[in-house]
Order: structure tokens, then sequence, then C-alpha cells
């Protein structure tokens, strides 16, 4: 008969054997989010016990005691889209109305994904919330996914529902002529699946959210970032018409990365001048965001150089090359910036001059994520580095 008493002796022995703590923390560090019934069961302990493991390896600092944090694993969170994208590249000048020769590929793309990939290349630890089709599709994103070293388990995994697609027609020169999206199923990433990723989302260093979310769902985000042991909150546009599901309460925004037709759009006029892009990026930050980057395409970025509303806002050119493909360029650029943010920069100068560069590597490329893209691409760029040209001050009136 088993007796309390031989329960806390299971116990005392449980939380004194140092080869089942070690083998405890070994089975955290390989899924941060394995429940304690499941640790339980793998090494044939009591719940009561494991919990006594648990408490002994947050008192030691092994673990951060919140979602099973390990301090050197945090990730960047990266909350969007990860689609099958169809490129169709005409051979000649395109002619409407009639059939165009293309040469065409198809290859995994998505915003939220093609950051969580530029991540994982430069070697940090990076999660990605998408949903997924039950189709060839869905699975070989979910494989290339975790083969790239993005981790892939909170995902959701719809049934009798096909994955998104992107496909874009661009020119004999690599320019983008238009663009389709199929991307219905990112409407089930709502306000309830959050909640219900709340473990994961609480672990990460930083969350990048991409506009393929509802704006209920991007508005859950927010409120989350409002508080303060919250993550710092990136958001990224896709698109002039996905500018709908930005909030216009920005408040808790850490950064808003987003081009110029879509600041036209947030703020319904055009911007022609770099001093109505000025004014524009003024409005986005009193409406609450910290921090705005405006990606302008081959005449550079512009950027708030300081959270204050009477800090220059800063242009940077972008680098001459010869461009092979304009896709994931941007997200390139969104990712680097990130990589300093998580890297606890906050040099939004030094940050854009790193997306500059895997920018530039992109467009080299015919790959949506450039292969060349690693750890040390980004090593030459630092506070000593002065090769880019001085930045244009627009200073305020």
């Amino acid at each position: 008969m088993f007796t309390v008493k031989d329960n806390c002796f299971q116990l005392i022995a449980a939380v004194t054997d140092p080869s089942k703590k070690d083998q405890l923390y070994a089975l955290i560090r390989g899924n941060p989010f394995i429940s304690q019934q499941d640790l339980a069961s793998e090494l044939g302990l009591s719940r009561s016990a494991v919990a006594g493991h648990i408490a002994g390896l947050i008192r030691e600092r092994r673990l951060l005691g919140r979602a099973y944090v390990l301090p050197d694993s945090r990730p960047v969170l990266c909350i969007g889209a990860a689609n099958l994208d169809r490129k169709m590249r005409t051979l000649a000048t395109l002619q409407m109305g009639t059939s165009n020769p293309v040469r065409s590929e198809e290859v995994f793309g998505g915003v939220g994904r093609n950051i969580a990939e530029n991540l994982a290349r430069l070697s940090i630890p990076v999660a990605l919330l998408t949903a997924l089709g039950d189709d060839a599709a869905g699975h070989a994103l979910q494989t290339h996914a975790e083969e790239a070293g993005i981790d892939m388990r909170g995902s959701l995994h719809l049934s009798n529902t096909g994955s998104g697609t992107y496909t874009a027609v661009l020119d004999e020169h690599g320019e983008m002529l238009l663009a389709m999206a199929n991307m219905q199923l990112y409407e089930e990433l709502t306000p309830a699946f959050l909640h219900s990723r709340q473990p994961q989302r609480a672990a990460a260093a930083l969350t990048v959210c991409d506009l393929n979310l509802g704006h209920d769902s991007v508005t859950t985000l927010l409120d989350y970032a409002r508080n303060n042991d919250a993550a710092p909150l990136v958001i990224v546009a896709v698109s002039q018409p996905k500018m709908a599901h930005l909030p216009q309460d920005l408040t808790g925004l850490r950064l808003l990365i987003l081009n110029r037709g879509e600041l036209e759009t947030r703020v319904a006029r055009a911007l022609p001048t770099a001093a109505e892009l000025r004014a524009a990026c003024r409005e986005v930050q009193r409406q609450g965001a910290r921090q705005v980057i405006v990606t302008c395409g081959g005449e550079g970025v512009y950027f708030t150089d300081g959270e204050s509303l009477d800090a220059p806002i800063s242009h940077l050119a972008a680098r001459e090359v010869d461009a092979v493909d304009v896709t994931g360029a941007g997200d390139a650029f969104s990712a680097a910036v990130c990589w300093s943010l998580y890297h606890d920069r906050h040099d939004l100068k030094l940050a854009c001059r790193r997306g500059l560069k895997l920018a530039a590597m992109t467009l080299e490329s015919d790959a949506t994520v450039s292969p060349l893209i690693s750890a040390d691409a980004l090593d030459d760029i630092d506070d000593a580095d002065l090769a880019p040209p001085p930045p244009t001050l627009f200073q305020q009136d």
C-alpha cells in the first residue's frame, strides 16, 4: 500500500537526485513548453517531485521561472504569414490582355516566415506562430521551417483548408508588376488563438507581428505590449489594403516598419516630399508608436532618430546593387532591424544600416531569403563603420 509517507520519501529522493534534475533540465531545453505531467511521465516521477526540481532550477537561475524560460534561449517570436509563393517573371515587356511568356518558380514565403528564416540564418533563436493548411504545401512549409531552425510548435494546423499562397508577377528587370494574395486562413489567428499561446508569447525576448493578422488580433498584441513585463512589439506592414488591420491607438508599440505607400494609406494623403513624409512619421508617433521606419525602395529609408517628438528624422541612402529580384528584400531589412533590437541595441541608425545591407544581399539573389545570409553577415557594420553616407537630417520647423 502506497502511503503519504512513501510519497514524501519519493519527493525527497527525487529533489536530491542530481541525475533526475539534470535529465529534467535537458528535457526542458529540448522543449521549453513541455507540461509538468509530461515531464513526470518521461522521468517516472510524481508531479510534486517535478515541481520540486523546477523550483530548484529557478533558485539556481537555470530557469527564469516563467514558461520554463532558459536565460540563453529566449527567442524572437514572429507572428504572421507562411505562404507558398509563386513568382512569375516576364521574359519581355508585359502586354495586357494577352498571354505573356514567363519563367515561374515556387518558393516558401510570407512576411512573418521570411523574417523568421532570416533571423534563424543570423543565428538567433526564433519561433513562428502561423496558420498552415492540411495540404502538401502546409507540410512542406512546416518541414522547411524546422530544418531552417525555426520553432514551429505553436503554429495552428487547419484541417480541410489549403495553405496561404502569394503570386507575384515581375517584369523582366525583377520589379513587381502585380501581386495576388490568398490568405484567408490567417483570419484563424484570432485573439483566442493568441491567448492560447500565452506561454510562447511570455517566453519571447521580442515579438514581431505582420499585418496579415486581423485588426482584433493586432489589438490584442498591442494590449499585451502595454504591460511593463511584456516583450517589445514590432509591427511590420505587408500591403496598403491591410493597413486597415492596424488599430488607431498604437500605444505600447516599440517600432512600426512600413513603406511610403503604406504610410500614405495610414495618414490618408500623398507624401511626395521628405517634409511631408516627416510630418506623417510624427503623426504616427503621436498615435503611440515609439519609433517609425519608412522604407522607400531605391531612395533608402527614413527613421525617427529617437523616441521624442523633438528628435530629428534621418535618412539613409540605399546601397547600389544590380537587383535580380525585389521579393523578400523588405523582409530581410526588417529581420536585420529586429536582430539589432534583440541584441539590445537601441540605435535605430545602426539597425537601419544593417537592414540596408541584408536588403541589398537579398536584391542580388533570386531567392526570397538569400542563402548568403549567415551569422557573420552583419559583422562589418558596427558603430565604427563609416562606409555608408552620413544621414540627411530633417529638423523640426
